[in-house]
């Protein structure tokens, strides 16, 4: 299998093992770009443009992916102090106890593996999977969003 597929293919497994890890846990409703939107609202509180333009993408579709997230109980709108017709973007309840789920699916995940492959090589995959990550990417992971 070429090195791409076989990334991708890695990818893919990995996903569907969190969306059943959180699906068993009472998070069924998850959209692909929800934990790219936790991780960065958990870092500091944005409005929906502020949102898009970390994530790469517009505004409106930043709107589209809180719409969603709102309804489902992982984001709230809060007044923004600074600008009284905007909206400032926070996890909710139901976004904070995913971000946990979600961090430790992703401990355990790497736990097994290194326990399949061993520590070191786990280390290894590490710094090669960051190397490209961090040219294409920027410094902010969460730019990843925009390609997916």
């Amino acid at each position: 299998m070429d090195f791409g597929l076989l990334l991708a293919h890695a990818h893919q497994t990995f996903v569907q093992a969190l969306h059943a890890h959180l699906a068993e846990r009472g998070f069924p409703a998850v959209g692909s770009s929800y934990g790219f939107v936790l991780r960065t609202l958990d870092r500091e509180a944005a409005t929906a443009t502020r949102l898009g333009e970390r994530l790469g993408i517009t505004t409106q579709g930043a709107a589209k992916v809180i719409d969603e997230m709102v309804a489902a109980g992982y984001v709230e709108r809060r007044p923004d102090p600074a600008d009284k017709r905007a909206k400032q973007l926070r996890p909710a309840p139901g976004g904070v106890a995913m971000l946990a789920v979600v961090r430790e699916f992703h401990a355990e995940y790497e736990g097994r593996l290194a326990q399949e492959v061993g520590a070191e090589d786990v280390v290894v995959v590490r710094r090669a999977l960051a190397a490209p990550a961090a040219t294409s990417a920027g410094p902010d992971p969460a730019r990843l969003f925009r390609p997916l």
